[in-house]
């Protein structure tokens, strides 16, 4: 047997280091494992990533978090899914929920029976068989109930939150749990001259800190594993349209919404994300389309309410790291590659990226087997992940500008038009292995852009019409029922887990 792993260095802080952190700071519990984590004082966070899907939930309790004391602290809101406006056609918006659709009946998929009735002649929207979707639609919000009385009503939620305040956050937890903070700058990254394995990390001050095992959280600069070892990045640009992004915080002038919205506009899309305490504004384009001052013009002119701060522009280097895995290095966050933020997957892929070095975490003999695996993994993941983003450039009908023509012609992987070619023809969703999203969240697409199947089960046709038609009435009255009796939003809000807002 190999030497176990005796000390973890992180370098770089934010939401992916801390994350990092305070996970490792549960998963070293029983071992005998040190870990230091090394943030500069003259990088600030990025702190646009504000959405989160629901595994950010199972995450935070799992270290043992208390929601409420998160939600304060961070000034977050609840999300159940995304509003999507004006990415079908202009003016027709459709919900992205965090949640399945109806029920298998005979085990048969529930948008079957919605299809069968479609095609008899009958107008359905999916939308109305799911309660997250009521709940939205309304402006309320409810936690699922652990034992629901209705399986109908079994959903998720996610949060919008300060990416910058939920960082500081686990920063406490993880200090108090015993994990060692060093304030300082990375100059220098020595390797192993045979081996080519990172020894250890020169710091401005002088002081050397060695380390067996690497976490590589320096964002963009990839420090460790780009600038010292110097493991290249495989090209997205032609799978994802937008490569330039820009950023403004706004006054809340209304009530939250319990959804971040997603609109279409001419050469990209805008996102509105509320918080507590300040609404998150930005604008994902093309520059093949829209130069940077036309596209800060163009979003300036749609926020509501004041400026809070000034626009920030960034470049989106569309790529991921060849490798997350290199000898004795790991990537996490954007050190390992970087998709656009229109599913919210960023602080999902963290998650992931963890999970799959503890599944294979290694001693001091770092097979090379297990690290081909992990990375086999991880591109997979990003490659399933890369093929729903495309698809809602790809399933557009859109043809007012450049750009959306541009993305109804752009090249898209043989595995999504497979996908595509089978929902349309019987209204089945393919699954592959490492899916980031689930059937419920390819229906929503698919429906969503108006993918209507020219078959379905034939087993649906088990159930006469006449029953199949009066269920998904009743169905869609007791949801929109129920959801009336939810508090708002912003009531739910008030009454559990309110924020200072004067942070």
């Amino acid at each position: 047997m190999s030497e176990p792993i005796k000390k973890i260095v992180i370098v770089g802080g934010g939401s992916t280091g801390w994350m990092a952190a305070a996970s490792l700071s549960r998963f070293i519990e029983d071992k005998e494992i040190s870990v230091t984590l090394i943030e500069s004082p003259d990088i600030p966070t990025v702190g646009v990533g504000e959405a989160t899907i629901p595994n950010i939930v199972g995450f935070n309790k799992d270290l043992g978090i208390d929601e409420v004391e998160l939600i304060k602290a961070t000034q977050a809101t609840f999300k159940l899914g995304i509003e999507f406006e004006n990415w079908h056609k202009k003016g027709e918006n459709f919900f992205h929920p965090f949640a399945d659709y109806g029920l298998k009946i005979d085990n048969v998929d529930f948008h079957h029976y919605v299809n069968r009735a479609k095609l008899a002649g009958a107008k359905h929207n999916l939308q109305d068989y799911s309660f997250a979707c009521a709940l939205a639609k309304q402006g309320k919000f409810a936690q699922a109930n652990s034992d629901p009385q209705s399986p109908l009503a079994d959903y998720s939620y996610a949060y919008h939150f300060d990416a910058v305040l939920y960082a500081r956050f686990l920063q406490k937890f993880s200090v108090k749990r015993g994990i060692e903070h060093i304030s300082a700058n990375v100059c220098d990254v020595h390797l192993n001259q045979t081996s080519g394995f990172i020894e250890s990390v020169q710091l401005a001050d002088g002081r050397k800190i060695q380390g067996d095992l690497f976490i590589d959280c320096s964002g963009f600069k990839a420090l460790l594993i780009d600038g010292a070892m110097e493991v290249g990045l495989d090209d997205l640009s032609k799978s994802l349209p937008c490569d330039k992004a820009i950023a403004v915080q706004t006054e809340l002038v209304t009530d939250p919404t319990p959804y971040t919205r997603a609109i279409a506009n001419n050469a990209g899309w805008q996102w509105c994300i509320p918080l507590q305490h300040r609404m998150g504004n930005g604008y994902i384009y093309s520059s093949q389309f829209l130069n940077d001052q036309d596209a800060e013009d163009e979003m300036l002119a749609t926020v509501d309410g004041k400026t809070i701060n000034d626009v920030r522009h960034f470049d989106l280097p569309l790529a991921k790291r060849k490798v997350i895995w290199h000898k004795n290095c790991f990537a996490l966050g954007l050190a390992a590659g970087f998709l656009e933020p229109l599913e919210s997957l960023g602080l999902s892929l963290i998650q992931s990226g963890l999970a799959k070095l503890y599944t294979f975490f290694p001693d001091m003999s770092f097979n090379e087997h297990d690290m081909a695996e992990v990375n086999r993994l991880h591109n997979a993941e990003l490659d399933r992940a890369v093929d729903f983003l495309a698809l809602h450039y790809k399933l557009t009908k859109r043809d007012d500008t450049e750009f959306w023509r541009y993305c109804q012609n752009m090249p898209i992987s043989d595995a999504l038009t497979h996908k595509i070619e089978v929902y349309k023809s019987q209204g089945r969703i393919v699954m592959y292995d490492n899916e980031s999203f689930e059937e419920a969240s390819w229906l929503s697409m698919f429906t969503g852009f108006d993918v209507n199947p020219q078959r379905f089960d034939v087993r649906a046709k088990n159930i006469p019409l006449e029953i199949i038609e009066r269920n998904l009435a009743e169905m869609k009255m007791s949801m929109n029922s129920a959801a009336q009796q939810a508090m708002t939003h912003q009531q739910f809000l008030d009454k559990h887990c309110r924020a200072d807002r004067d942070i």
